[in-house]
């Protein structure tokens, strides 16, 4: 059997979160995405415009039982790394990390959503700028 055609890559992450509220205003008023759709109180589905993060409001069956590493933000210049730092510092964010370049160019910090979840804010080299009017 040949394989399909390649995927148009990983544009959905879905979090259950026990601090509903308190991740939504992160990832809405701090990052910048907006509510795709709400089809109840327990569900959100959030756009950046070119992806979509889903959260579910985590009961007793599911809490404790996410094992996600973390989930990166793209960015398009590595002084916007910087910049992102700052301003998520400014709104008493948990950081886990500063602003670092890697050894392949990349730069990129982590932090902490309001749930724990690891956030990385990261620009990539080979994929910086395909978002330049997001």
């Amino acid at each position: 059997m040949t394989r399909p055609p390649p995927t148009a890559g990983m544009r959905h992450v879905a979090l259950y979160v026990q601090h509903f509220d308190a991740c939504e205003h992160f990832y809405v008023e701090l990052l910048g995405m907006k509510v795709e759709w709400r089809p109840d109180a327990d569900n959100v589905y959030l756009t950046s415009g070119t992806d979509n993060v889903a959260l579910h409001r985590a009961t007793q069956t599911f809490a404790g039982y996410q094992h996600l590493d973390h989930i990166g933000f793209m960015l398009n210049q590595p002084e916007h790394v910087d910049a992102w730092h700052e301003f998520l510092l400014s709104h008493q964010i948990e950081m886990r990390t500063k602003p670092k370049t890697h050894r392949d160019g990349a730069r990129s910090f982590y932090c902490l959503d309001p749930d724990g979840n690891r956030v990385q804010m990261i620009y990539h080299p080979p994929l910086a700028g395909q978002w330049e009017n997001r």
